[in-house]
């Protein structure tokens, strides 16, 4: 009996951090960025919005021509506070308020997943979410981590493997979610499309 061929997969989304878990769980996606207006798309929750923003950007990268026969998945992370969605801050100003609003408390990281299969022409979704317990650093520390940069291309202005780590006193839920992409979650959403990830696994050296 001869081996399915492997799916070709496709990551719609320029974000570094899931491409990287992707390849760690021995994934070879190509990365394909959807070009998704964020800011034109509204939801009632938080989590109904990072719901809707990965299911449009996975499915304006699945009705591309040159991707059919692919798998799509397509993300997006917004971090939860006070029932408020906080994405991408604005600005430094932005990002350096956030942070002296997060200090002390704990918000829930939302990750809405959408995996879309060309072939069969059917996709399925859901949302991840993680409680991030934030510490309290000083007015010094957030001036100094908001003038690297690095809060500025996060959702929720943090991330949990980069400077602000130490700023992080742990989480509850899936650590990988929080980094961009809950792979036990990609998975499961396979699995109801009829695809084991171990098939798409890239064959080992």
């Amino acid at each position: 009996m001869t081996a399915k061929p492997r799916r070709r997969l496709v990551l719609a989304s320029q974000s570094p951090a899931r491409l990287g878990l992707l390849r760690q769980a021995g994934l070879t996606p190509e990365v394909i960025v959807s070009g998704v207006d964020e800011d034109a798309v509204t939801a009632p929750t938080p989590a109904e919005l990072a719901l809707a923003l990965a299911e449009a950007k996975a499915s304006v990268v699945a009705a591309k021509p040159e991707v059919q026969g692919a798998l799509v998945i397509g993300c997006d992370s917004v971090l939860e506070l006070d029932g408020q969605a906080l994405g991408k801050p604005a600005d430094a100003e932005e990002a350096t308020a956030r942070w002296k609003a997060m200090r002390g408390r704990a918000g829930t990281l939302q990750t809405g997943h959408c995996v879309w299969d060309t072939t069969a022409k059917r996709y399925v979704a859901g949302v991840a979410s993680t409680v991030v317990r934030f510490g309290e650093p000083t007015d010094e520390e957030i001036a100094a981590y908001v003038a690297s940069g690095e809060p500025l291309y996060v959702a929720g202005a943090f991330t949990l493997d980069g400077r602000s780590a130490p700023f992080i006193e742990g989480i509850d839920g899936d650590h990988g979610n929080v980094i961009g992409i809950s792979l036990p979650l990609v998975r499961r959403l396979l699995a109801e499309l009829g695809i084991g990830i171990t098939e798409l696994w890239a064959p080992a050296e």
